[in-house]
């Protein structure tokens, strides 16, 4: 299958809610930002390092019961390393997980602590991390609308939990371009981005070109696969015949067997799968700042050859 160009998707209320996050970011402690334990590089927002500056953060790796526990160690250890950042592994459906939040949240601010004045939470993360879900947890009372569709939040709340900390929720921003081409995709795999912004062929097509490397086992297990093909479209092939997505004239419905992939993979069928390496990433960055500078470089030269037009163009017309 081909491959389109990169995923783009930042609604209106995005754009608004940057601008008002900006506004009372000044006002914070620290920051709280979710992020997915499955794609801990391409669900961070770089909008949230720029905004909140040097206060601290404590990135939570939700759903990491979700991913591959061995790459989600990888992750904190690694993320750890940058300054005034601290890295839990969280699963919403554990408590305990979550209530770890408010005692990270004391040792990080530990000048309010035992004074009677509230620490000041910022919590952020993109759209369908499963930020409402932790929140409710947190507060132990249903504060925060959840839904399986990503951007459920709207606007900003202040929600007091116990323990003198007061949380302010954000509706969950993409950024406004996503450079990654394969940050795209990952978001898009693992429900960061509305279904309806992306094709599944397109997002199942480089999944599934992953998880043939990364994870063939798994692949073979669920799909009941004795050699894995070597690539994405032959992949769909086999699965889908063995999933009986098959229409008139014995064709195989490869469409039916990407969103099978798809919602399979989001549900954790597929077994505890991480798309991304703190390795890849760094890689991947490097190609991403080429290809900028490239592109900056050539808005330059277009630019000055307009300007070497227009002084043509005038000395011409003396």
């Amino acid at each position: 299958m081909d491959k389109k160009a990169s995923i783009q998707w930042f609604p209106g209320h995005m754009n608004k809610a940057r601008n008002e996050i900006k506004e009372v970011m000044p006002q914070m402690d620290l920051v709280i930002e979710v992020i997915d334990a499955r794609i801990p590089y391409s669900s961070e927002n770089p909008m949230v390092a720029a905004l909140r500056g040097e206060k601290p953060v404590i990135k939570i790796l939700n759903k990491a019961d979700l991913a591959d526990p061995e790459l989600t160690t990888q992750w904190m250890e690694y993320l750890e390393q940058q300054d005034a950042v601290k890295a839990i592994a969280c699963d919403n459906n554990k408590a305990d997980d979550v209530k770890r939040i408010i005692a990270i949240c004391k040792q990080l601010v530990p000048n309010k602590v035992g004074t009677g004045r509230q620490i000041k939470a910022m919590i952020m993360g993109i759209p369908n991390v499963g930020k409402s879900t932790l929140i409710n947890t947190l507060a132990g009372r249903a504060v925060a609308k959840t839904g399986d569709e990503p951007a459920v939040t709207k606007s900003q709340q202040l929600i007091k939990l116990d323990d003198d900390i007061m949380l302010y929720d954000t509706p969950g921003m993409l950024w406004p371009k996503v450079e990654n081409e394969n940050s795209g995709y990952r978001l898009a795999a693992t429900g960061g981005i509305r279904d309806t912004a992306f094709d599944f062929d397109d997002v199942a097509s480089y999944t599934a070109e992953y998880l043939i490397g990364a994870y063939p086992e798994l692949l073979k297990t669920r799909y009941k696969i004795e050699e894995l093909p070597k690539t994405d479209w032959e992949f769909f092939e086999v699965a889908g015949r063995n999933r009986g997505c098959v229409r008139a004239g014995n064709v195989v419905d490869t469409y039916r067997m990407s969103e099978i992939l798809i919602n399979e993979l989001r549900s954790g069928k597929l077994g505890r799968i991480t798309l991304e390496t703190p390795a890849m990433t760094e890689a991947e960055e490097i190609i991403v700042a080429e290809q900028r500078l490239a592109a900056e470089e050539k808005k330059k030269a277009r630019e000055e050859e307009k300007r070497a037009r227009k002084k043509r163009a005038r000395k011409n017309r003396k």
